[in-house]
């Protein structure tokens, strides 16, 4: 249960504070922090949430994350299900309070995106389904490959959060024109949830490339560099 209650807490302060920065921060003008601001937000909700709670769970946040250490061989399946339910559980809580925040200013509406992740025309720069359903799959692949990389045995200990927070961060510089980027199925769920419409009708991509993504890395990093001794 504590592991539990861990990956709700971490998942809860991703989608506050990055998306939290998207809706709250990004587009106010002259003061606003653009696509760069967010980017780095998303990057320091995992870095600081992994230094918070990751000796407790492995700080995933993220059912792509654990999906891909499952696959590559670092994380017991038998605690899958319950990881992916407080994850999409604290992604809606962290998307509820954002809500209740936003909602304060006369200016809020869902229909301006609350962070939702979108293509075609929902993509912030209008990139088709293709471009995002290969964006999708290859930054979450690299994201993965990072993770296993900065987590394994023979890695420098204690600074595994610092590259995979800086690895989050370039992953939104490169595609939050594209997607808003998800590479994450619990941040984008909690998003759509609210927004609903067309933002539930195209929830399936960020699903589904993640999790194909994190497979792939899985899978490609216990063949190169097995955990064991």
């Amino acid at each position: 249960m504590k592991k539990l209650l861990a990956e709700f807490i971490g998942t809860f302060w991703l989608v506050l504070g990055g998306c939290g920065s998207a809706v709250l921060a990004a587009g106010i003008p002259e003061l606003g922090i653009g696509f760069a601001g967010v980017a780095a937000a998303f990057g320091l909700t995992v870095l600081t949430g992994a230094y918070a709670v990751g000796h407790i769970s492995g700080a995933h946040f993220n059912p792509a994350v654990s999906i891909g250490l499952w696959m590559g061989g670092r994380f017991n399946g038998k605690e899958l299900p319950g990881y992916i339910i407080a994850q999409v559980l604290g992604g809606i809580a962290g998307a509820g309070i954002l809500y209740v925040i936003a909602s304060g200013n006369d200016g809020f509406s869902l229909a301006d995106g609350f962070a939702a992740n979108g293509y075609g025309e929902h993509s912030p720069m209008g990139y088709d389904m293709t471009s995002a359903l290969v964006t999708e799959i290859v930054m979450t692949f690299m994201f993965l490959i990072v993770i296993l990389g900065a987590t394994h045995r023979n890695a420098s200990p204690g600074i595994g959060g610092i590259a995979i927070g800086l690895a989050l961060t370039l992953i939104h510089l490169i595609s939050i024109p594209v997607t808003n980027t998800s590479v994450n199925p619990a941040r984008s769920t909690s998003q759509a949830l609210f927004v609903g419409d067309w933002a539930m009708g195209q929830l399936w991509l960020f699903w589904i490339a993640p999790i194909v993504g994190a497979i792939l890395a899985g899978l490609l990093y216990k063949y190169l560099a097995p955990n064991t001794d």
